[in-house]
């Protein structure tokens, strides 16, 4: 349990930095195709017999470059889609050269948090903190491509570059946060909290620090929920997630008629 709590903490973190981006720059499409796509890596590597965190890093980055290159030449959408498509397409090629893979995917699509070893924590608070510094060293262009792209061009901020940056900052949340609450549920996570942070204030920090507190408050209310009604932590996480979501709309429409 203490295992738990404290990696689920740190993701928690993460997602909430990185999903504040992630919805302010309309990407929720990116968000859910790379964790998605990354369970591939993850099937390749428990079929090689190694390391299901390599995997997962080999094919989020993967993934992360297909979409950028590709949405050089079409449309974001259709790129995202099309890199999502020939991720799972491999996946499914992996996972049917295995004759006993249930365990294993299970874990991948929907974490499993309570069962966190204590030789995961460093890999996951490292995982955490480059990525957290990574969005820290690219906050002030970052900021700027996501809300005035225009004005980031004329300053000499390439909004393909930054748009390539970002990516890869989600490939780097996705390999650490997807052994912990899975491919299914990072989603949730990046989505939700930093959506009902968004409808709660439109100022920029203060809506990362309540993204970051919401999501807290939603991972240590699953842990605490699942432990006493044996329920899947992905069920709260999901449920939570969504309920924020639905209060802070709530809010914002009763403040828009007040």
């Amino acid at each position: 349990m203490v295992n738990a709590w404290i990696v689920a903490s740190i993701v928690a973190v993460v997602a909430g930095v990185v999903g504040f981006f992630t919805v302010l720059r309309g990407s929720a499409f990116v968000a859910h195709a790379i964790p998605n796509g990354s369970f591939t890596g993850a099937a390749g590597a428990s079929l090689l017999g190694a390391s299901t965190l390599v995997g997962l890093g080999v094919f989020s980055l993967a993934g992360a470059l297909g979409i950028g290159v590709l949405s050089r030449r079409g449309r974001h959408d259709v790129a995202t889609a099309l890199a999502l498509v020939m991720m799972l397409a491999l996946g499914a090629l992996f996972l049917s050269l295995s004759e006993e893979y249930a365990p294993e995917v299970y874990s991948l699509l929907f974490g499993e948090v309570l069962g966190i070893a204590g030789n995961q924590i460093a890999p996951t608070a490292i995982l955490g903190g480059v990525c957290i510094l990574a969005v820290a060293v690219l906050y002030r262009p970052l900021m700027l491509s996501s809300i005035l792209p225009e004005a980031g061009e004329a300053r000499g901020i390439s909004a393909a570059r930054m748009e390539m940056c970002f990516l890869l900052v989600i490939a780097l949340a996705t390999t650490m946060t997807v052994p912990v609450v899975g491919t299914l549920l990072i989603f949730s996570l990046m989505i939700g909290a930093p959506a009902a942070a968004r409808s709660l204030t439109d100022r920029p920090p203060l809506a990362m620090t309540l993204s970051v507190a919401i999501a807290l408050l939603i991972v240590w209310i699953a842990i605490a929920a699942s432990y006493q009604t044996d329920y899947p932590v992905g069920f709260f996480v999901g449920s939570a997630s969504a309920a924020s979501y639905a209060l802070g709309r709530l809010w914002a429409g009763w403040r828009a008629g007040c």
